[in-house]
């Protein structure tokens, strides 16, 4: 581990914390002894995500999170609600214990996210997912979702 100041490479562990899935630790510099701390995180081994269009490619948490921020844009959700959705979808995915998931199954997983989340964001999501191409489909699932809340 380098220092972020000095760049030396030798440095003591003050403290050490777990913390959400990973561990924090404080350290100092041997040569300059400023403090910094790094953040360590266990990469589980995640499925290979199969597209629709039958392609295969390594499931990439940023992608995920991409897809979630773009529909909770503008909306009043904090970052750490999307992070938080972001280990929910993982861990789902981890309990499965898959080694291939259709895109399809990862996009339900999403929308079982984002309905604990925001309305607007889940409608957003869902209107891609489920390729709606009309407004009167869009209306439909807008009824959906308006109905199963009042219930």
């Amino acid at each position: 581990m380098r220092c972020p100041f000095c760049q030396f490479r030798e440095s003591r562990v003050i403290e050490t914390r777990t913390s959400g899935g990973g561990v924090r630790r404080r350290r100092e510099c041997e040569r300059c002894q400023k403090r910094f701390t790094t953040q360590e995180r266990v990469e589980p081994r995640m499925p290979v995500v199969i597209k629709k269009g039958g392609s295969r490619e390594p499931f990439d948490r940023s992608k995920l999170m991409e897809g979630l921020m773009l529909a909770c844009r503008k909306r009043p959700i904090s970052a750490s609600s999307l992070d938080g959705a972001v280990v929910g979808v993982e861990s789902a995915i981890m309990q499965m214990g898959l080694r291939e998931i259709p895109s399809l199954e990862l996009g339900r997983l999403v929308l079982e996210a984002l309905k604990g989340l925001d309305p607007v964001a889940y409608l957003r999501f869902a209107s891609v997912y489920h390729e709606l191409e009309s407004a009167e489909a869009f209306l439909e699932l807008v009824r959906a979702v308006t109905t199963q809340g009042k219930s």
